[in-house]
């Protein structure tokens, strides 16, 4: 659980919780890459906690023009929200089937 930057702050920069976890997770993966870091000092010594710093700061933003949009993202987690349910299904009928 993040307790800096507050998910309030966190949410006032992107709109969606999905949204947020995909840009913090690319560019955690970015820093961990070498890229150079966006703020002189951070709170957080792991690159996801940085990244959530300059996200919360405004350094980094979702690219509007970007394949992967708000809407699309959360198209995306629709998708697969029902995906796993169905997983979870087929496995319960399978446990099902076996007994």
């Amino acid at each position: 659980m993040i307790s800096y930057p507050s998910i309030d702050k966190l949410l006032e920069q992107v709109n969606s919780r999905y949204s947020l976890s995909v840009l913090a997770s690319m560019r955690a993966h970015e820093i961990d890459d070498g890229d150079a870091k966006m703020l002189n000092k951070y709170e957080s010594p792991r690159s996801v906690g940085q990244a959530l710093e300059e996200i919360a700061d405004g350094k980094v933003k979702i690219n509007p023009e970007s394949i992967l949009s708000e809407r699309n993202a959360e198209k995306v987690e629709r998708i697969e929200e029902a995906r796993l349910e169905h997983q979870e299904d087929i496995e319960h009928q399978k446990s099902k089937n076996d007994n």
